[in-house]
């Protein structure tokens, strides 16, 4: 009867908690919407996973000897399979500079470079971020919580990732789950305030083709991008700097081989390790808190106001142009690159089943990326500066 006991007490049925199974369930729910709804599955069914993993009793996976202050190396073997993952690739920042390699091999900033004005969109859409801070002061977070939560708004999780990471890494768990998660959710969150926002006209505006971009500016707009941030934004560099050289591997056409790992390969390893690590951050123990509700909802907020603030912008450019530049491309100067510039060309083709925003969006989409960028490394220059 001993025995029997002691197999009962290691059954997962009777030790789970009612926060464990609530968990459980959110994990299934993304499951569920990355599977059968289609929403980014390759951000969600990872998370799902990680969220499953972690809310899994008496599996420890994210167990750790202390969160602020580990062992050495030695003690190793006393952390949790996950938890040694997200310990050298998410709090070392070292996950959010792959994908921005990554990112930038994948990214064509032809767009941008054949037509500069969208930039203003992308920057325009950056006010969710700095909204979103004066927000968190208010409801009692200290700066540099304000700031990591700030990011959000830019729809960009590595980004947020890298921030909280050097302002606020005791609230990495739910700044990475919450940007993350939207930036999963663009086409749920987005096309409702967009549609809101501009009118039936304005969806309908059909914009010029763009000019061809020579291969020559292809190449040098990565290595000019790079040098103006190291001599005026710094603290941007790593950031930047990564996603300009994933960049340039694609355009300078000489190592191929390089260009297609960082692509392919590379991103695809790091995107399901962090989003295994991301989800398994929302154990029932630590997300179930009332600060945590607070971040989920600032972070909601911040990304609505950012893309607000991109419409607003884009309406003003449909204005001054003479109803050429068509508002909704301004939904996506956030940086989910290139969720938020399908989101625009579905939205206008609901309109226009002939109308092709795609390219357009993604002007202010890749400028989304290097805006979010450029921001967090203000911020970071920032709060280091008040707490000196």
């Amino acid at each position: 009867m001993k025995g029997f006991e002691q197999i009962i007490s290691t059954l997962g049925v009777t030790n789970i908690t009612a926060g464990q199974i609530l968990m459980l369930i959110v994990g299934v729910t993304l499951l569920y919407l990355g599977i059968k709804r289609g929403f980014e599955p390759l951000l969600l069914i990872p998370i799902a996973m990680g969220v499953i993993l972690a809310n899994a009793p008496l599996a420890d996976v994210m167990a750790h000897p202390d969160l602020n202050n580990p062992l050495i190396p030695s003690k190793i073997s006393d952390w949790g399979v996950v938890y040694v993952v997200y310990f050298w690739g998410i709090k070392s920042g070292l996950f959010p500079l792959l994908i921005f390699m990554g990112v930038g091999a994948l990214t064509d900033f032809g767009p941008l470079i054949a037509n500069p004005k969208t930039l203003f969109l992308g920057a325009a859409a950056q006010f969710g971020i700095f909204a979103t801070l004066l927000g968190a002061l208010a409801l009692g977070f200290t700066l540099p919580e304000a700031a990591s939560i700030g990011i959000i708004g830019g729809a960009d999780g590595p980004t947020a990732i890298f921030t909280t990471t050097k302002l606020a890494p005791h609230l990495l768990g739910p700044i990475a789950v919450a940007a993350y998660s939207y930036m999963a959710l663009v086409p749920l969150i987005q096309p409702p305030i967009m549609r809101f926002l501009t009118t039936e006209k304005e969806r309908r505006v059909r914009m010029e083709q763009l000019q061809p971009v020579s291969k020559r500016a292809k190449i040098i707009f990565p290595i000019l991008v790079t040098m103006i941030t190291i001599f005026l934004i710094p603290s941007a560099v790593p950031l930047i700097g990564m996603l300009m050289f994933g960049n340039l591997l694609k355009e300078c056409g000489v190592v191929e081989r390089l260009s297609k790992t960082a692509a392919n390969e590379l991103i695809n390893i790091v995107t399901i390790l962090l989003g295994i690590c991301v989800g398994a951050t929302m154990d029932a123990a630590t997300f179930l808190k009332v600060s945590t509700i607070k971040i989920v909802l600032l972070g909601l907020a911040a990304f609505s106001v950012a893309t607000a603030a991109g419409i607003f912008f884009g309406k003003i450019m449909y204005v001054l142009s003479g109803g050429k530049i068509n508002p909704l491309i301004g939904s996506a100067g956030v940086s989910a690159v290139p969720m938020a510039a399908r989101v625009s060309q579905r939205v206008g083709r609901e309109s226009d089943p002939n109308n092709y925003l795609l390219m357009h969006a993604m002007g202010p989409n890749v400028s989304g990326v290097i805006g979010s960028a450029i921001a967090a490394g203000v911020l970071i220059a920032m709060v280091a500066k008040v707490a000196v």
